[in-house]
């Protein structure tokens, strides 16, 4: 039985843009994680060793938001093949990385970048 599992609204605080300035001071970050993978033993089961961990999932995401990239689209590839590095059984993940209040010179909620596997 294929499941969805969605992480969202992980904030984080981090250092990723083109324009030094923003690799210095840094900013807020959201991130939406959408895994499909097969939840057939742990929905049978109720035993957490069947499931996908959703706090090794967060911890893969977070490990990430730390190294400082210059895209959104490089930060939310890694993300998506480390997810597949620690998780084989996957078949398909989205990934969307926000950047809150970028500075492109006017009042902007957020830039996005959503990527998918």
């Amino acid at each position: 039985m294929n499941g969805i599992i969605e992480i969202e609204g992980m904030e984080f605080f981090a250092f990723h843009g083109c324009y030094e300035t923003e690799r210095v001071v840094g900013n807020k970050f959201m991130v939406y994680a959408r895994i499909e993978t097969d939840c057939s033993k742990a929905a049978q089961t109720d035993n957490i060793e069947d499931a996908l961990s959703y706090l090794t999932a967060y911890e893969i995401i977070a490990k990430e938001m730390m190294i400082t990239s210059h895209l959104l689209e490089h930060v939310a590839q890694r993300m998506i093949d480390a997810l597949y590095n620690a998780f084989p059984q996957i078949s398909h993940v989205t990934i969307k990385v926000s950047k809150l209040n970028p500075p492109l010179g006017g009042k902007i909620a957020a830039t996005s970048v959503t990527l998918s596997k």
